[in-house]
């Protein structure tokens, strides 16, 4: 990794040296425009408005417009500003780390200590994990003041830059006024489908289907020249109504219980219903020849046999391979 900053962190009368390295990295291909007739890149050049000309990367400035005027900002103007001057990470307050709001959070930046004994980086770091405090930071990064949440991450400290309050947005929506009815029913079940899939979530199981498909097609035409199927193979998606509300709230959810249980093969209700099965098939597994097409066919048969009397369950299993010729 390479720092793309380097500075001072200070709080009261403490410095601690760091280099700050970006702790995230976009995975995604980068893709430009071509020709589609004869594959040329498509460019994009710096045209004025005013005189038609091309105009140098050099003789560009920055400029605000409100509509009616233009107010043009030189370099000399950006660099004269006094955040860009600042090469310090200025603690403002410790608060409890619940406070901060994780939709204020932003981009992510590791903190590596730059000096001869790490120390003081130590010191505020184990003082962060015992007190579960997070420290609000101001910085000045790219020309902009930042607002960061500094907080520990294993080892390392880690500067999250925050949102100012003005741009998060408020949520109102009407529809959340309204007053509505939940049953302790409808509670117990949704309950329970949250229960279903309960996990300790680990980001390794989770990949980018699309970016790896899309690797495969490059490679694809890179080694044969030609494209390559990358039609869905994930199986059919269940159609579902987007249009309407669900009409019987518990029956879905019940539903949705269910089908998790099942799909992860703990479906307390199934296992009920399978206990009987099983123990009719006890019987006829010790007497039938050690066969594994055998073996499978046992649970089928032995539940057609629940409908009738459990003494004759042993006799209709005897002949049970006259059926199956």
């Amino acid at each position: 990794m390479r720092a793309i900053w380097k500075g001072a962190l200070t709080f009261g009368l403490v410095n601690v040296p760091v280099k700050v390295y970006s702790a995230t990295e976009d995975h995604d291909l980068s893709l430009h425009q071509v020709h589609a007739a004869d594959g040329g890149r498509i460019r994009y050049q710096r045209i004025c408005e005013i005189d038609g000309e091309v105009v140098p990367y050099a003789d560009i400035d920055k400029a605000y417009d409100d509509g009616e005027r233009t107010v043009v900002l030189t370099k000399e103007d950006i660099a004269a500003l006094p955040a860009e001057r600042s090469r310090e990470i200025d603690v403002v307050e410790f608060v409890p780390s619940e406070q901060v709001d994780l939709l204020t959070l932003d981009k992510a930046y590791y903190l590596e200590p730059d000096s001869a004994s790490p120390k003081a980086y130590v010191l505020l770091r184990k003082t962060l994990e015992q007190t579960d405090r997070t420290a609000i930071v101001r910085f000045s990064l790219r020309q902009k003041t930042r607002l960061a949440a500094l907080r520990v991450r294993g080892d390392v400290l880690v500067l999250q830059t925050l949102l100012w309050a003005d741009e998060v947005r408020e949520a109102a929506f009407p529809a959340l006024d309204e007053s509505v009815r939940i049953s302790a029913k409808e509670l117990e079940l949704s309950a329970s489908l949250v229960e279903s899939f309960a996990g300790d979530f680990d980001p390794e199981d989770f990949t980018d289907d699309y970016q790896q498909e899309l690797r495969t097609l490059i490679e694809a035409k890179l080694e044969k020249g030609d494209a390559l199927d990358t039609s869905e193979t994930f199986g059919e998606a269940e159609e579902a109504e987007t249009g309407g509300e669900v009409i019987d709230l518990m029956a879905a959810l019940r539903a949705s219980v269910e089908r998790s249980r099942a799909a992860r093969g703990g479906a307390a209700s199934g296992a009920d219903d399978d206990a009987a099965p099983k123990k009719a098939a006890a019987p006829a597994a010790k007497k039938a020849p050690v066969k594994k097409s055998a073996a499978k066919k046992a649970p089928a048969k032995a539940a057609a046999s629940q409908s009738t009397p459990a003494k004759k369950a042993p006799a209709k299993k005897a002949p049970a391979k006259k059926k199956a010729s």
